[in-house]
């Protein structure tokens, strides 16, 4: 199980854009598995880190895919990005 959650979900990208969503969005962005669909990437995300996703937009830009996870209310996306050692 884990080690499908790993290849949908990659790593968290830390760019100057995504640092900034997480404040004013509730927003997290993670480089994903290329075939990975949004349900996936939406049940991953919250297998690993127990919060709750509102919405997953998807995106492919030079040859690798990107997702951004659009947090619920009550799990700022600041917290999350605290595990993972992005703030």
């Amino acid at each position: 199980m884990e080690h499908e959650l790993i290849s949908i979900l990659k790593y968290p990208l830390s760019t100057e854009k995504s640092v900034k969503l997480v404040g004013t969005a509730n927003t997290i962005t993670f480089v994903v598995g290329y075939h990975a669909t949004k349900k996936q990437i939406r049940k991953a995300f919250e297998a690993l880190f127990k919060v709750k996703v509102l919405k997953v937009n998807t995106l492919i830009h030079k040859g690798r895919k990107k997702a951004y996870i659009k947090l619920a209310q009550e799990n700022p996306a600041a917290d999350v990005a605290a595990q993972f050692g992005m703030m």
